[in-house]
């Protein structure tokens, strides 16, 4: 059965198994790596939060340490994508893993000393965040190079399986480490678990890459993939539907230490239970995760679990601790559900070119309303009481949930061919340009019967977002007055280099598709191409 979504997806009896990635050596030793990262990870998150509701600080500062996790991404999110589609991935990672282990070795020492207060915790905090921030794109972005296309959604599903198997560790975990050995101990562990992945990312014997034609340069690098981004309604939709899930979800981590310590009266074991049903709700939705993705479509999905996760933060305020804990684990469910549904849709639906800074642009969405959220719904609580915070997020979760009927994800959503095209004819040259020269005006030339006008100018429309996606702007079409059957495609790149890499990297099957479906409204089935560089004229 084919999904009404679009998020690729083979027949039932074809679908890759949850667990197929795990066949795979190289998948799995970064797949235990990753999951011991991420156990450290919440025994750290565990360990700052109750560090810092022991210190007494505000609701608002309590709930900042997810703020400072998340919010390097905000402003280093571009740069990572940037960075991880530029350069080698591998050794990024291998050198951002090395950075997270003495910023967390840091933190240990200075609480061992005792000389750690709330603003340098927060700050070292975020440092490890910035770590993250770098990280996350290159990560996703080596995915489909580790499994198969076929297997991406497999894979998404057994990463948030990681994360949230952590999240059901490493509270219980970190609750019982501080209050037995403190928090430093916990800060220590959590700088030993980075050493994990980079040991799994040493014993990953990279294939060579073929070299660009040119490396793109990082702020022509962060244009293009925005503007990828910006034309690619499916992708739009994608993040839409991250932002508004992620920013009313994200009040209940950020406050659950607060309920916890002066709703329920816990201490730090209490609040990692706590955190644990909710990891645990997410690995039990791994036994239905893909018998739901065969029989109901994603936007029910989504829908769905928008309106389950609204359900924890009114038992947080509403029932007593041990009646919270199922519901709890239904949010971690429906977290799951929610985001390996989405993190599978971006992967499947961005090219390999530009796979890094979209996914970039995805984390940047989900990570930034996640520390916003965070930071609205602790102000929120502090300014009018923990109460009114958690009913506002579960009644903006209950819109979130009908919303996806005015905003589903797309049809298309994952099913498009992201495949290099050579469709593109080459340029017939009598000179070779320089590297930098340009800009390129591109022309296009169509001839078109008059009752096929309207069909192709709709037609167009899609060209005109793959030609801006890929490199292109100032795009436009024109109609001939001395010609009525011929009409004229225009736009404009940045250099010959751009142009090259639009033609020869970036444009894809699904690209090709648009323009072949173009041509089908024209007299002939072709159009004749004309390129020109831009020259200087004095002054």
């Amino acid at each position: 059965m084919s999904s009404t979504t679009g998020v690729a997806r083979t027949e039932p009896r074809d679908q890759p198994s949850t667990w197929a990635p795990l066949r795979n050596t190289l998948y799995r030793n970064l797949f235990i790596a990753q999951f011991a990262s991420n156990i450290g990870t919440w025994m750290q998150s565990v360990a700052a939060q109750w560090f810092l509701v022991e210190k007494h600080s505000s609701d608002v500062i309590v709930a900042l340490v997810q703020t400072a996790s998340l919010g390097p991404t905000l402003v280093l999110g571009l740069f990572a994508g940037a960075l991880a589609d530029l350069f080698d991935r591998r050794r990024l990672l291998i050198v951002l893993q090395w950075y997270a282990v003495l910023v967390g070795l840091a933190i240990a020492v200075l609480a061992y000393l005792d000389r750690l207060d709330p603003t340098s915790l927060l700050a070292l905090t975020m440092a490890i965040g910035c770590a993250s921030a770098l990280t996350a794109p290159a990560w996703q972005a080596i995915q489909p190079e580790v499994v198969s296309r076929e297997q991406i959604p497999a894979a998404s599903v057994l990463s948030s399986v990681s994360g949230n198997a952590a999240r059901a560790i490493g509270p219980a975990i970190g609750g019982v480490i501080v209050a037995v050995a403190g928090p430093a101990a916990v800060f220590a562990i959590n700088a030993v678990s980075y050493a994990a992945i980079i040991v799994a990312l040493q014993s990953w014997h990279r294939p060579k890459q073929i070299a660009p034609l040119e490396r793109e340069r990082f702020g022509q690098a962060i244009i293009t993939g925005f503007l990828y981004v910006g034309n690619s309604p499916i992708f739009l939709r994608i993040l839409s539907r991250a932002g508004l899930f992620l920013f009313p979800a994200s009040a209940l981590l950020a406050l659950l230490p607060v309920a916890a310590a002066h709703r329920w009266h816990l201490g730090a074991t209490g609040y990692g239970v706590a955190l644990a049903a909710i990891g645990v709700g997410a690995v039990v939705a791994v036994t239905v995760a893909t018998p739901l993705h065969r029989q109901v479509s994603d936007n029910a999905l989504l829908a769905g679990s928008a309106a389950a996760f609204a359900l924890a933060p009114l038992a947080v305020v509403w029932l007593p601790f041990v009646a919270a804990i199922p519901i709890l684990a239904l949010s971690g469910m429906a977290w799951l559900m929610t985001l390996t549904t989405l993190n599978a849709a971006a992967q499947l639906s961005l090219p390999r070119w530009v796979s890094a800074r979209g996914l970039s642009i995805y984390l940047l969405v989900a990570t930034g309303a996640q520390a916003v959220g965070s930071y609205a719904w602790g102000a929120v609580a502090t300014w009018k009481g923990l109460q009114v915070a958690l009913l506002g997020s579960a009644a903006m979760l209950g819109v979130v949930a009908l919303s996806v009927a005015v905003l589903p994800l797309r049809p298309s959503t994952g099913t498009l061919s992201v495949d290099v095209s050579t469709a593109w004819p080459e340029p017939t040259l009598v000179f070779d340009p320089c590297p930098q020269d340009g800009p390129v005006l591109v022309t296009a030339r169509y001839l078109v019967p008059e009752q096929s006008h309207k069909d192709f100018i709709d037609a167009m429309s899609a060209v005109r977002r793959s030609r801006l996606r890929t490199g292109g702007h100032s795009w436009r079409l024109y109609h001939s007055v001395g010609q009525p059957d011929l009409l004229l495609e225009r736009f404009t790149v940045a250099s010959w280099t751009e142009f090259e890499h639009q033609r020869t990297e970036r444009w894809v099957e699904s690209d090709s598709d648009s323009v072949r479906k173009a041509l089908s409204y024209t007299v002939d089935g072709k159009r004749n191409y004309e390129y020109f560089l831009a020259k200087r004229t004095p002054r």
